[in-house]
């Protein structure tokens, strides 16, 4: 059995094609063991670290950071059994007619090519899982169709792109040709929270800031940075590229200003959650007609129940916040009306017993929308958690694609920004989403006179092939009167 294998970058759910390196986090050399995380690759959808399919000792990294490549290309090779010996390196000799050497039978027999595309092995990522069903990382399978490339610059040729990928350059085929040279990757240890930069240890720099390091010919581990957590901004790389020295400033959590070239243009790449999101309100702008109605309501006794649940000794240490009545709110009008849970499938609606309640969160990637599976079985308490654990999985850039599919119904939290309501555009897929909008103290008819209340405004867009303006209407209506006030609708309702 060959020692070195080689690992693909595994279909990762979702139909998805390809994915950027950002960080990895081996290096050769190193021994790993099986399921280490062993590299972070940032999809259409979220950024996950990928676990190793064996243990051993890392033999050749085929791209580095900043690189895209699509699914199924050799992106590692590891040596299985690295107790056995050093690999055999081929005769680097020419041949009289100036040839290439021929690779000796022991190193061929040493290398294990990536298996084709279809051909991944049983009870590994992508492969035939016990049963019949197929084992992927995340997701719901791999993508069975074809799948448009385009070409990319700084590829791998194809000859290269079948071989093992080992260090001394074996190919299998008709002539060897000699693995490119890839820059050696930075090595990232998340438990360290500082850059090492000109001082040495892990160097803090995003992907861009590397790719400007390398075509200005930047020695990133001689820049101290500047950023955040120590962290190399574009400045420092120009600086740098200068002669310039930087003057250190403590770090502080503010973005660093966009670089602009010399027309005051800047131009950024189009990937990743920005090109998904593009995607996918483009189509759903232009294939669903869209309805969105306004309803202000007064919700100062929502605002006291909450404060009631904060001091209940079992609710101090949960997160409670308006955006847990707003979902509460929206599941039990889905219950008087199920038809806005539902989605248009051409020649039929299907209508979805279950509600998968998205969030839309803005994160540094962009905007995804995380949703809570099967939230309508929750309790209010289990909501509450499932919503805290959902948005602190967001910010810290931990979403996975499968926490983003399926989603059936949508709350757009635009209150967080100080501004009063939306027209929300609905993900693809769903019929309907709410935008819930910033809580205010206004001048509000209460009782007949005049006070001061706590007042917010609620905006829905709904598909209009599914949902007729009256059901639209009466499903607002019934979130509206819950805010307004929430025990009177708990007691009528349930």
């Amino acid at each position: 059995m060959s020692r070195i294998k080689t690992f693909n970058l595994p279909d990762l759910g979702e139909g998805l094609t390809e994915g950027e390196i950002l960080a990895w986090l081996v290096k050769v050399g190193d021994t790993i063991e099986l399921n280490q995380p062993i590299v972070e690759v940032e999809t259409a959808k979220a950024a996950v670290e990928i676990p190793a399919k064996w243990a051993g000792q890392v033999q050749a990294i085929h791209h580095p950071e900043g690189t895209t490549v699509e699914v199924g290309t050799p992106i590692i090779a590891i040596d299985t059994d690295p107790g056995a010996g050093p690999l055999e390196a081929p005769s680097t000799t020419a041949t009289p007619s100036g040839d290439l050497p021929t690779p000796s039978a022991a190193s061929l027999a040493a290398v294990e090519v990536a298996p084709a595309e279809g051909m991944i092995e049983p009870g590994l990522i992508g492969g035939a899982a016990p049963g019949g069903r197929t084992a992927v990382l995340v997701g719901y399978g791999p993508r069975t169709t074809s799948a448009k490339r385009r070409p990319r610059k700084n590829t791998v040729p194809a000859g290269a792109a079948a071989s093992a990928g080992v260090d001394h350059g074996v190919v299998v085929g008709d002539k060897p040709a000699p693995t490119p040279t890839i820059p050696a990757p930075q090595v990232h240890d998340r438990r360290r929270g500082a850059s090492g930069g000109a001082s040495g240890g892990v160097v803090l720099a995003k992907p861009p800031v590397r790719k400007l390091a390398k075509d200005l010919g930047v020695d990133l581990a001689t820049v101290t940075g500047s950023g955040l957590l120590g962290s190399i901004t574009r400045e420092d790389v120009q600086a740098a590229a200068s002669g310039a020295s930087v003057v250190v400033a403590e770090p502080i959590a503010a973005t660093a200003a966009p670089s602009f070239g010399a027309d005051r243009e800047q131009r950024i790449p189009v990937k990743g959650v920005r090109k998904l999101t593009a995607e996918n309100m483009s189509r759903s702008a232009f294939t669903a007609p869209h309805v969105t109605e306004f309803l202000t309501v007064d919700v100062t006794r929502a605002m006291k129940a909450l404060d009631r649940l904060r001091g209940r000794r079992e609710w101090r240490d949960v997160r409670v916040s308006p955006l847990l009545l707003v979902a509460k709110a929206v599941l039990l009008a889905v219950q008087r009306h199920p038809m806005v849970n539902s989605t248009w499938a051409g020649d039929e609606i299907v209508v979805k017993e279950y509600v998968n309640l998205g969030i839309a969160a803005a994160t540094e990637r962009g905007l995804i929308v995380p949703n809570v599976k099967d939230a309508g079985r929750l309790s209010l308490r289990e909501l509450a958690d499932a919503l805290t654990d959902l948005v602190q999985t967001a910010k810290s850039g931990r979403t996975s694609p499968a926490a983003m599919s399926g989603g059936t119904l949508t709350i757009t939290n635009v209150g967080v920004f100080g501004v009063d309501t939306g027209t929300p555009i609905l993900p693809p897929g769903e019929s309907a989403i709410l935008a819930f909008g910033a809580v205010r103290e206004m001048p509000w008819v209460h009782k007949g006179k005049v006070k001061v209340r706590q007042v917010t405004t609620l905006g829905l867009s709904f598909d209009h092939r599914i949902v007729d303006g009256e059901l639209g209407s009466k499903f607002l209506r019934d979130v509206g009167d819950f805010l307004t006030d929430p025990e009177a609708a708990l007691l009528a309702w349930t």
